[in-house]
This record gives structure tokens, sequence and C-alpha cells, in this order.
């Protein structure tokens, strides 16, 4: 026989698993902190220890106009992210919807989709200019809609991000064992009832981990504001730095590190909330145990083609119309009231960019990223995911470190990350490397990967786990 290694203690794998997962998130953030804490870039000769930064973002009304507005576009996409995504994932999984496999598909487009680049489309498609405010024009007179104003981001922004909420909840819905709702079907319950009464109770924890996130992409969304808002003056926080840099450019550094660090306050206060109301369920909502699950699709009877209808429907006005939008306008000079198609079509743009000197080798390097990034990503996720489940004590200090990095706008921990790696001897042999935008993105993708498989694994009982064989410790997960 094979002679047995001493187990590795459970214990001991998780803090070690905390400390690396600690070191990579809280590294960025700490020369933030440092940062916020100057007076002057942290490489330059003149800096002195201070609360400057601080004293000027909270004097400045427009950082708390930002706040705001951050504040109310995550609302917004809660309040349209949270149902359509849950309503989507319900009828996908578990209900005989036509075409299912189809929208199980599209419904995915908008993660693959640049921000800046739907917004544009939005803007051609349901602009003033656009062709759907045109059309609605001719038809009523008027256009009963503007894009450029704060609800309208919000609402964007929400269309834009049901697909995430979708995934956290379709994985936790596809572990629900279909007794339990055919039970309730055989006691009389119709689709919407059982969704209701069964499904939704036992998929609340990937609600509630969905609510929190969008909040959090609330104050860390970009793009869409850039685009949308910024000529109107609607301002939100990842703007208002973008703001600040061009106009100080990095003598800025310490104020975008003070707001950052702001941000990071209220990312941990929202991360505090969602464990403890997750805390609170624990062991209510476990619907995988050792007896197993199977799964049956619910029938919606005459209303298939209506909800399918629905579905289709977001999918034109979420990502057809404005992918149509981008590609018409990439066909033309110039668009407009008054202006004629036929004299503006074109296909120099495309001529242009296929001249390009880097362009193989930018696609060549996006593909290496995803691929081998996105692999060693969700072997990272998943350990880290159980951990948070089954480490107890420090299952607590990991989810609230993987819960930081996404509340941090992305163009500052990009320049935290530059920074380390600038600065930093140990990590500057990877500087300007294929490695050090895997380790960027891992981190700052870490509550994404973190959250679905968290919310999944939150339904499988620990019994599960309590049934491995007691002469092989060392195969217990966690």
């Amino acid at each position: 026989m094979r002679p047995r290694g001493r187990p590795f203690p459970r214990v001991q794998a998780t803090a070690l698993l905390t400390a690396a997962v600690a070191l990579a998130v809280l590294s960025p953030i700490g020369i933030l902190l440092y940062q916020s804490l100057l007076t002057a870039p942290f490489f330059a000769p003149t800096k002195r220890l201070a609360l400057e930064a601080y004293r000027y973002i909270f004097q400045d009304p427009y950082f708390f106009e930002a706040l705001k507005n951050s504040f109310l576009i995550g609302l917004g996409m809660v309040g349209v992210a949270v149902p359509l995504g849950s309503l989507f994932a319900f009828l996908v999984v578990k209900t005989d919807l036509p075409f299912a496999r189809l929208f199980e598909l599209l419904l995915l487009a908008p993660i693959f989709i640049s921000a800046i680049i739907l917004g544009i489309g939005f803007i051609v498609a349901f602009g003033p200019a656009g062709f759907v405010s045109s059309l609605v024009e001719g038809l009523f007179g008027q256009v009963p809609w503007s894009i450029y104003t704060l609800p309208a981001i919000a609402i964007i922004a929400g269309l834009t991000h049901v697909p995430y909420v979708y995934l956290y909840v379709a994985s936790t819905i596809q572990n629900v064992d279909a007794s339990l709702e055919e039970a309730a079907r055989v006691a009389g319950a119709r689709p919407f009832q059982v969704a209701v009464g069964v499904t939704l109770p036992l998929v609340r924890p990937a609600l509630i981990y969905s609510a929190i996130l969008m909040l959090l992409l609330g104050f860390e969304l970009f793009g869409l504001p850039l685009v949308l808002g910024d000529a109107k003056g609607i301002m939100v926080v990842t703007t208002y730095l973008y703001r600040i840099t061009a106009i100080t450019g990095s003598s800025a550094y310490h104020l975008m590190a003070a707001v950052s660090m702001a941000i990071v306050f209220i990312a941990l206060s929202l991360v505090v909330l969602q464990r403890y109301l997750l805390g609170r369920m624990e062991g209510r909502y476990v619907a995988i145990g050792t007896r197993g699950y199977r799964t049956e699709r619910l029938s919606l009877g005459r209303l298939r083609w209506v909800w399918a209808t629905l579905l289709a429907l977001y999918l034109l006005v979420a990502v057809v119309l404005p992918v149509l939008g981008v590609v018409f306008r990439s066909l033309v000079v110039s668009w407009g009231p008054g202006v004629e198609l036929r004299e503006v079509l074109t296909l120099a743009h495309y001529g242009e960019i296929f001249k390009l000197p880097n362009l193989s080798r930018a696609v060549t390097n996006t593909l290496l990223v995803s691929a081998f990034g996105g692999v060693l990503a969700l072997g990272l996720y998943l350990l880290v995911a159980l951990g948070i489940q089954r480490g107890q004590g420090w299952g607590r200090i990991l989810d609230y470190l993987s819960g930081i990095p996404r509340a941090v706008p992305g163009l500052v921990m990009g320049l935290a990350f530059l920074w380390l790696f600038l600065f930093v001897k140990p990590l500057s042999p990877i500087r300007g490397t294929l490695l050090s935008l895997i380790l960027a993105y891992t981190v700052v993708w870490m509550p994404y990967g973190v959250r679905l498989l968290t919310a999944a694994l939150l339904q499988v009982g620990r019994e599960m786990e309590e049934a491995d064989p007691i002469g092989h410790p060392h195969h217990r997960i966690g």
C-alpha cells in the first residue's frame, strides 16, 4: 500500500491562502493609502505626510455630488439588473422557455462588450439624432426620453449589467432540487407561485450577492457616465477622478488616492453588511445534500411565447440596437439631422484599422491573457470561495478581502499596480509583461468570480464533505 503522508492542516492551508490574497489585494490598496497621506506624488522629493488630500476632497462640493450620483446609479442598477437578471435566470434554467439555449448565450453578450462601446451604441440608437429616436419622433411627433440624464444612465447601466446577476442566480438555480418544485406543483401551485414560494427563497443568497455587487459597481462605473453624462455635467466618482487627472496631471495622484480610499471605506461597509446578512442565512438555504438532486423544467403553458418575447425585447434594447448603432456609425463619415445616408457611407475606417502595425500583436496578447489568465484566475477563485465557505474565522477575512478590489475604480487600481511594478524591486522583472496584466486582472475581477462560486457553494450541505471516508482526511476541501 502507498504510505499516507501527514495531511496538511486545514486551518493552516486556509491561513496561507488568506495571507496570499491579502498580499495581492492589500499591496495596491496599501500604496494608495500611503499616497493619499502625502502632499505630492510619493516619488516626488517634496512630498511630506499630511491630510491635505482628504481635506481637499471633503471640502469640495463636487466630490459629494459625484458620490451622490454614483450611489443613485448603484440603486438604479439594483432596481433594474437584479429583478431582470433573476427573472431571466429562472426562465432559462427552470422552464420550457422557447430557444432557451440561444437566450442563454445571447444574455452574456454585454459582458464581452466594452461599456464605452455600448455607450456610443446607445447614443447612435437612442440619442437625439439616433435612428430609433428618429423613428419614434416620426411616428409620435416627439421622443419621450433623453439618455443624457441621471435616471437614463442608471437604467442603461442596469440593463447592461443584467448578465452579471443572471450568472450568479442561474448558477444557484441549477443546483435547486427539482423535487422541491415538483412538490409545489403537485399541491396545485402555478409556475409563478413555484418561483416565488420555492425557488426565490433558495436563491436569496445569490440575490444578496448580486444586489451588493451592483451597488459596488455603481461606484466603479466609468465608461457609461463618461460617454452619456460628462457633456451634461453629470459627474460620478470615477469621472471626478478622471477630471482631476485631466486638469492637474500627475500632481493629483494624492487626490486620486484619497478619493479611492473613501470608496474603499464604502465598499468595506457594504461587504460587512453582506457578510452579516448571509451569515444569518447559512444553513437555511441548503438545497444540495447527501441525497443529491435532479433537474426538471417547469411548463409555462400558453405564456411560453410571452416570456420569450419579453426576453427578446430586452436583448433588442440592451444588445442588438446598440451594437447595430456602433456598426452603423463605423460605416458613415458623419451622422446627424439632415445628413443624406448615401453621401456619408464609407468603408475607409476599416481600411485604416487593418493598416495599423500593432493590430495582430494586440489581438494575440488579448487571447493569451484571456486564455491562460482565465484558467489561473478560476483556480484561485475556487480556492478562495472554498475558503470563505469552509474556513470559519479565516473565511470571514477572505470574504472581506475578496470584495475590496471591485470597489476601486479600474483606472486607479491600474495605476496602483503600475506603481507596484515600477517601484517594488521584487516585482520589477514582470513589469511590461503579460504576467503583470494577468495578475492585475485576476485581482480586479476577483469579486466576480468569487461571488459566483460562493453563491453556488453556499447551497452545498456540509454533510457532503463530512461523508468523505475518515481514512482520507486529505480529500476534504477548504
